[in-house]
């Protein structure tokens, strides 16, 4: 997989670079690197910045961190304004986004209203706390009865290529989905899974997508598996009576039952060559994203900066999501987030090969179409607002 060439698009190489130099030798080689990281930065600020400072200083650590403040509180007053000015004029422009209120995944969504985020780039946001089904919810975004949502990457796909007018704009975050087995059934590896059941939400859930990839990819037909479905939050009460062997599922339920000690680990959505690759994505309605692209821009990049704010506060988010109602203690939502990729976003040509690559995993299970050109449909499928 291919990653940006421009730091400020990839967080995980800066924080790499900065950890990496904390190694060396002399005070120096850290000074010369932090010079390197604050013109990357800059240049981020100049006329790249869907991340804007506080993407750039959560990403860092250290004397990286320390002298890219430092540069930026030094910048002229017009570079500064710049990047953290709204994307438009006027009165706040209303908008109408559905998010899952019970997914600690999308708590950027709460974040960005309550750390001002979204005001910051002249939004009003209304939350719509969406539990139907994703067409219901793209049906809902395309004919502008929400103007955007957060969702799962695998759970929006399908329904895309069926035609959609709506437009992904940006990687949220990677991390939430979870594969256990049963450890009184010795359960603890893929190949223990053959012949086995697996209790899942629904039959197109985003979980059951992965792991049927994964499996399919690691050798073993995903059809040697049965897939039963369960009520999400009877999954684990499916495999302690033994009518399935393993679950598959999302945080927070995921994670509370792991903790629990009843359940192994066996995967996750961050496993292996899944380390970098989104999970949840936010999408915009295609008209908006057409006639009102400032719009459309200053939602992405508020999401953006809500994400990186989870990344680097997550004990901060998770008190926000739990006030929305999320269940699980503050200090388990919190360490959830912490084994998620907040400070992630694939944006531009590295999302265009996100989306192209699931796409063709998901013809290898036989859900796009075979004849679906996969680059031409990431072409479609994504919008790049934030050049």
């Amino acid at each position: 997989m291919s990653h940006s060439n421009k730091p400020w698009e990839n967080p995980v190489s800066l924080r790499n670079d900065v950890q990496n130099s904390s190694n060396a030798e002399g005070g120096g080689e850290r000074e010369r690197l932090s010079r390197r990281l604050f013109v990357a930065g800059a240049g981020a600020l100049g006329f790249a910045a869907p991340l804007g400072y506080l993407g750039m200083a959560h990403a860092l650590t250290g004397s990286g961190a320390g002298a890219l403040k430092d540069a930026f509180d030094n910048l002229p007053i017009c570079t500064r304004t710049a990047a953290g000015a709204a994307e438009f004029d006027g009165p706040p422009r209303a908008i109408k986004l559905a998010w899952n209120a019970t997914a600690i995944c999308t708590s950027a969504a709460p974040v960005a209203k309550e750390r001002g985020f979204f005001a910051k780039h002249n939004l009003d946001v209304e939350f719509v706390n969406f539990g139907g089904s994703t067409e219901q919810l793209l049906e809902a975004i395309a004919t502008g009865k929400a103007d955007a949502g957060i969702g799962m990457a695998l759970r929006w796909l399908k329904p895309l290529e069926q035609g959609f007018d709506v437009r992904i704009t940006a990687g949220i975050h990677g991390g939430c989905l979870r594969l256990l087995g049963s450890k009184a059934a010795g359960i603890d590896s893929l190949e223990a899974l053959k012949g086995k059941t697996i209790a899942i939400s629904d039959q197109a859930s985003p979980t059951k997508n992965f792991f049927m990839i994964y499996l399919q990819k690691k050798g073993i037909d995903p059809d040697s598996v049965e897939w039963r479905q369960y009520p999400s939050n009877l999954l684990a009460l499916a495999v302690e009576k033994g009518e399935a062997h393993a679950l598959a599922d999302a945080d927070p339920l995921t994670y509370v039952w792991l903790k629990e000690g009843k359940l192994s680990e066996i995967a996750t959505n961050l496993s292996e060559e899944y380390a970098h690759r989104t999970c949840c994505v936010l999408a915009i309605r295609g008209g908006l994203v057409r006639d009102q692209k400032p719009v459309a821009t200053a939602l992405t990049r508020a999401v953006l900066e809500a994400g990186d704010h989870v990344g680097h506060d997550p004990a901060d988010a998770a008190a926000l999501f739990s006030a929305y109602g999320g269940k699980g203690s503050v200090e388990d939502l919190t360490a959830m987030l912490r084994s998620q990729t907040h400070n992630h976003h694939p944006l531009g040509a590295d999302l265009k090969e996100q989306i192209a690559l699931y796409a063709e995993e998901l013809k290898l299970v036989k859900v796009f179409k075979p004849s679906t050109d996969v680059s031409k449909f990431a072409e479609r499928v994504y919008a790049d607002v934030l050049s």
